[in-house]
């Protein structure tokens, strides 16, 4: 039956990789979990090892993983005679902004008076920022034409 050799926590090269080694007669056939689902590969996160004699060497290899990576990885070994497996926890990132979703699970159970927002006077503040923006895109234009019609006579009255 399969016997899982060697498993390491992530270690950075080109990607993250966990490294692995599996022993077996017949091959054993290799899937990973990540906190007890099955792992899809994917262009982030893919397998790759290489079968030599009775012994399967390889990574789990990550690309740029973030903390939606962080967890428990486990790889199961399977042939004919039986199965193994083995966890590792794999920690990439911390998540970022941690107090942040404490304010937002407290605003949803109750907003405080500082936080709360009249909806006329916000309306009334974009329309304010609304005509500010057209009044100096009016400007702008009629700037514009008036350097165009004015701007280009020259000093002695010719053409061309």
């Amino acid at each position: 039956p399969p016997r899982i050799l060697t498993l390491e926590e992530p270690v950075l090269h080109m990607d993250h990789c966990i490294a692995f080694a599996v022993h077996g007669n017949p091959a054993p056939t290799l899937h990973w979990l990540h906190n007890g689902q099955v792992l899809r590969e994917t262009e982030i996160i893919r397998m790759e090892f290489y079968q030599q004699g009775e012994v399967s060497e390889g990574c789990l290899l990550f690309n740029k993983p973030t903390h939606y990576n962080n967890g428990n990885y486990t790889i199961v070994a399977t042939n004919q005679l039986g199965s193994a497996n083995q966890t590792i926890k794999g920690h990439f990132l911390e998540k970022p902004f941690p107090a942040v979703s404490g304010l937002f699970s407290f605003q949803m159970q109750h907003t405080p008076e500082f936080l709360s927002v009249d909806s006329k006077a916000f309306s009334f503040q974009v329309s304010i920022a609304v005509g500010l923006a057209a009044f100096a895109c009016v400007l702008l234009v009629v700037l514009f034409i008036m350097i165009n019609k004015y701007g280009r006579r020259s000093k002695f009255g010719m053409k061309g």
